[in-house]
């Protein structure tokens, strides 16, 4: 996972550096065909990025196809460009083409083992967290149904949108009784942040050290991008992962995803409730 750390970092880096070559080839002769195509090979995947932190997306397809086309085309108008040097194809080709495949199916994807710990039917197990005022919370302790969200940090613009959804349908869990805990290793006062900025009536949690991840094999080490320890993320950090108990404590939901942009639509929450009888 060190090398996931590293590569996506490195990768919007190199983005961002490529297309600032293109824009100073393209500075300097505003016809440079080689200049536009790396704009038009690298240009969708930092859009991309940027989508992500504007648009409050909480899921995408597993393929992005704008991110492999781009730099194909981008390749195609080097080809017939004037090609006097290489460095393009090395922004189109590395940066574009490789770079983004290797966004989409390494990436983006945990290879993780299903945790049997969390299959429905099973009875989930006591677990302990932080509140955002440091104070002990136990899963026992709650009364009815349980809707746990693990998310791996206000740095992760599609787990904000995910809470956001969630946040919206607040008056519907309600109804059922459910209890909604979202749960991520960030610091507390990363947590108590986001509780103020929703204000709805979940309880936003911490996982200190990744222990409950870790108890039901959901830790995602070093999945947290290079550089952002330095605003206090630890490197380990959490795979999404939804849970969903009934008032006896039975799992009657269980979301692994493999891929951390594919995620359950808001409406699979209500509508496994009712199908339980929930509420």
């Amino acid at each position: 996972m060190k090398l996931k750390s590293l590569f996506i970092s490195l990768w919007i880096t190199l983005l961002v550096l490529g297309l600032g070559h293109a824009g100073w080839m393209l500075w300097q002769q505003p016809a440079h065909g080689a200049g536009w195509a790396v704009v038009v090979a690298l240009l969708p995947a930092l859009t991309f990025f940027l989508w992500l932190l504007v648009a409050t997306v909480a899921r995408t397809g597993a393929t992005l196809w704008p991110l492999t086309a781009g730099p194909l085309i981008g390749l195609v108008a080097w080809l017939v460009s004037d090609r006097a040097s290489l460095m393009p194809l090395v922004h189109i080709l590395g940066t574009g083409l490789a770079g983004g495949l290797l966004y989409q199916f390494w990436y983006s994807r945990f290879n993780r083992e299903q945790s049997a710990v969390l299959t429905v039917g099973q009875r989930l197990p006591t677990l302990q967290f932080a509140g955002a005022d440091g104070k002990a919370v136990r899963t026992d302790e709650l009364a009815g149904p349980l809707l746990l969200i693990f998310y791996r940090g206000n740095w992760c613009p599609l787990c904000m949108a995910q809470i956001r959804e969630v946040a919206g349908q607040y008056r519907e869990l309600h109804a059922r009784g459910v209890t909604t805990l979202l749960v991520s290793p960030q610091p507390h006062e990363n947590t108590s942040s986001l509780a103020q900025r929703f204000e709805v009536p979940f309880l936003f949690l911490v996982d200190e050290g990744n222990r409950v991840a870790r108890q039901l094999g959901i830790v995602a080490e070093n999945g947290l991008p290079a550089g952002l320890e330095v605003l206090g993320y630890d490197s380990d950090t959490v795979m999404p992962t939804v849970v969903m108990t009934n008032a006896a404590g039975e799992i009657i939901f269980s979301d692994q995803t493999d891929n951390y942009r594919i995620r359950p639509e808001p409406d699979v929450f209500i509508r496994i409730l009712d199908q339980a009888g929930v509420g």
